[in-house]
């Protein structure tokens, strides 16, 4: 199952998301920003690439759809609601992702 990880400039959390679910089992993962200034800004080629597009925000998922809103129609978006309050691989985020990311993922996928 390949997951684009998406937030705002992704420089954290789409970043840390992207490096923790890559060691779960049958995924392949990866991440970029919907900010002009991201440093891995989101293409078409990233959209359609991915089964699973998880937005930290709302506000993210809004932009993704006015930019590439025709482009989205196979996409399943998922947001996890968590703001732009965390360092990269801060422990917090890492827990806060595996906790409502987790939920999202086809069972059993997680790591023993």
């Amino acid at each position: 199952m390949r997951i684009l990880f998406v937030c705002g400039r992704a420089r954290a959390r789409s970043p840390t998301a992207e490096q923790v679910f890559s060691r779960w089992p049958g995924l392949e993962t990866a991440s970029a920003g919907v900010s002009d200034d991201a440093d891995e800004p989101v293409e078409a080629d990233h959209l359609a690439w991915a089964e699973i597009i998880v937005v930290m925000e709302r506000a993210h998922r809004r932009k993704l759809m006015r930019r590439f809103g025709p482009a989205l129609r196979h996409a399943r978006i998922v947001c996890l609601d968590v703001r732009d309050d965390y360092a990269f691989m801060e422990p917090a985020l890492l827990r806060l992702l595996e906790a409502r990311a987790g939920r999202f993922l086809p069972p059993g996928r997680k790591p023993g």
